[in-house]
């Protein structure tokens, strides 16, 4: 392998997952599958193709990628940038994600885009189906389902909120049907602060009926949503950015970054960043409350 060739997220020479972390000069123990990171050692050789088509990736190839002027604006503006946390270049191996809405006129499904601090598209959300319920709950809380698909298109994961009044409840789902968990909405945002609580706005990720961890915000108006684990640690946090004054005004495009404080193993990972990605469409699910 030569030593010029750029680190990076690869396919596994081993056959054991899908990607596995080149250092630059060697394979790393560092693996992931269907959106989940572990560790895995190299312990036999990797087989000769293999090395072959990484050898071929250079630094010049990769900076041939486009990049989004708009996103690495975003990220200076906000300060967050940080080379540390570069990751692998998709949506479950970086730490800081830029989602930035579709701008129109007229709405009817939203659609996103997902790039890393560098701008680099690794993937996007898309709003699909009809519901009836529209009928009876009206546009905001009617039934809202969102695939997230990865930089090719190709779904990883599926959100589906049923048609609601008060509480919100929103199911992830893998593309093969296995589920993720839940993000459970635990107060109305009307008497949390005056029962003395911190935050007005709250929600609690799920799995297998184990809570794994809040999503907090002190009003459905908030710039900035503290995920927290079941201790209270911050370990993740959405903030709301800019998205520039013809924009903000003539659509309903909005512009958020995620910081993922730590590396977090699934399902967590999956349900922080499935939260992420659907803040606007179904978490603030309430037009006269919501962030427009």
């Amino acid at each position: 392998m030569s030593q010029q060739s750029t680190q990076g997220w690869f396919p596994d020479p081993f056959g054991r997952y899908e990607h596995r972390w080149w250092d630059g000069q060697l394979w790393t123990e560092h693996v992931g599958s269907a959106g989940g990171q572990t560790i895995d050692a190299p312990v036999v050789a990797p087989p000769t193709q293999a090395v072959a088509r990484l050898a071929q990736v250079s630094p010049v190839a990769v900076a041939r990628v486009p990049v989004n002027k708009n996103v690495q604006r975003q990220v200076r503006k906000l300060g967050v940038a940080d080379s540390a946390l570069a990751g692998g270049g998709t949506l479950f191996t970086e730490q800081i994600l830029i989602v930035n809405q579709t701008a129109k006129l007229f709405e009817t499904k939203a659609e996103y885009s997902v790039f890393n601090q560098q701008g680099h598209k690794v993937g996007g959300v898309r709003q699909f189906g009809i519901s009836m319920s529209r009928l009876v709950v009206g546009r905001e809380n009617e039934t809202k389902r969102l695939q997230i698909v990865d930089a090719e298109g190709r779904p990883i994961l599926t959100l589906t909120r049923p048609a609601t009044v008060m509480k919100s409840k929103v199911t992830v789902m893998r593309q093969d049907g296995t589920p993720v968990g839940q993000i459970v909405q635990e107060n109305f945002g009307v008497m949390a602060s005056v029962l003395g609580g911190r935050f007005n706005i709250r929600f609690r990720m799920e799995s297998a009926g184990v809570t794994l961890g809040t999503i907090n915000a002190e009003s459905s108006r908030a710039w900035d949503f503290s995920i927290q684990d079941p201790q209270g640690t911050e370990i993740a946090r959405i903030t709301k950015t800019w998205a520039g004054l013809g924009t903000e005004m003539f659509t309903k495009a909005d512009n958020y970054v995620l910081q993922i404080h730590r590396p977090l193993e699934d399902p967590l990972l999956s349900l922080v960043v499935s939260a992420a990605l659907a803040v606007d469409t179904v978490l603030k699910q309430d037009g006269g409350r919501g962030s427009h």
